[in-house]
């Protein structure tokens, strides 16, 4: 498996992130085939968050990779936290409420990466900075970083938080492309042009943070997945066209369409099927050429000016 640098920091992670949303979904013995089979993949970063099936799915993955602390040095573990049932909540009390709760479910001393779970609206950042400041100083977490933030609030969060931003989950897929489309369409008097995100992914870019695209097969929000879909005919076409050349299936090309732009972005994929989860694991040496990306691009119904 392909590494990058998480961020600015020392960090070695696989290109390929594992989520873990949906491990609530498989029993206890196709958790523990699942997780072996991403280890063996190389694929050991596992993405977390406090409120997948309400803490569930981080106590079914440490029973699952039988946790221990021989385990847990070949592991690269990141958890989210923020979301509340009818709230987001950055104060300082849950911030360190959240993570003692996923360390306890995931049976481990310390979390790899933090992030904030999307923004909230009251968030003060020097409680954001105490919290992450304690957090640090016990070793409780290493790095931290955000999800789902636009510039402006990731620079006021690093206005008063000292440790270094890493990672922005962000969501991305080729049918969800505005972030890569609106920087296309500049000056352009058409929806494509529209930048929804304060040129996210320049920032991110500029400021070496990485982009974690989420749901990276979802077209909409949480429509239904494009690959094989009907009403994307020319896209799966000429996708399927793309895996009979490189001997590869559609989910590989997929990813590899991501991986081929030099944001050096971290998929986050959230299959719990062994198959296609080594058919995303294969896009790490898959590498598209510029043609073959603008022509899934367009396909996908972007638009060139």
């Amino acid at each position: 498996m392909r590494t990058i640098k998480l961020g600015q920091s020392a960090l070695e992670v696989p290109v390929i992130a594992v989520g873990c949303m949906r491990i609530n979904s498989l029993d206890k013995s196709q958790a523990e085939n699942f997780v072996q089979t991403a280890l063996e993949e190389g694929a050991n970063f596992f993405d977390h968050a406090d409120v997948y099936g309400n803490g569930t799915c981080e106590e079914i993955f440490a029973d699952a990779v039988h946790m221990n602390s021989n385990v847990r040095e070949n592991l690269i573990i990141q958890s989210k936290c923020g979301i509340r049932q009818g709230m987001f909540d950055f104060s300082k009390e849950h911030i360190l409420e959240a993570v003692e709760g996923s360390l306890k479910r995931l049976k481990t001393d310390y979390l790899d990466v933090l992030l904030l779970h999307r923004p909230d609206a009251l968030v003060e950042p020097e409680e954001v900075a105490e919290a992450f400041d304690e957090l640090e100083q016990s070793g409780k977490v290493r790095h931290f970083g955000v999800s789902n933030q636009k510039p402006m609030q990731v620079e006021l969060l690093k206005k008063h938080v000292k440790q270094t931003v890493v990672a922005n989950q962000l969501q991305l897929s080729v049918t969800n492309a505005n972030m890569i489309s609106n920087g296309i369409n500049v000056n352009m008097e058409v929806d494509s042009s529209t930048d929804r995100d304060g040129s996210i992914l320049d920032y991110c870019r500029l400021h070496d943070i990485t982009i974690q695209p989420w749901s990276p097969f979802q077209y909409g929000f949480f429509e239904g997945v494009f690959l094989g879909s009907e009403k994307f005919p020319e896209l799966n076409q000429k996708i399927d066209e793309i895996a009979a050349k490189y001997g590869v299936s559609n989910t590989t090309i997929a990813i590899a369409w991501i991986l081929r732009h030099p944001a050096k972005m971290q998929p986050v994929i959230g299959t719990m099927n062994t198959t296609r989860l080594k058919d995303c694991v294969m896009a790490s040496d898959v590498q598209l050429t510029r043609q073959e990306w603008y022509d899934i691009y367009r396909a996908a119904g972007n638009i060139l000016p």
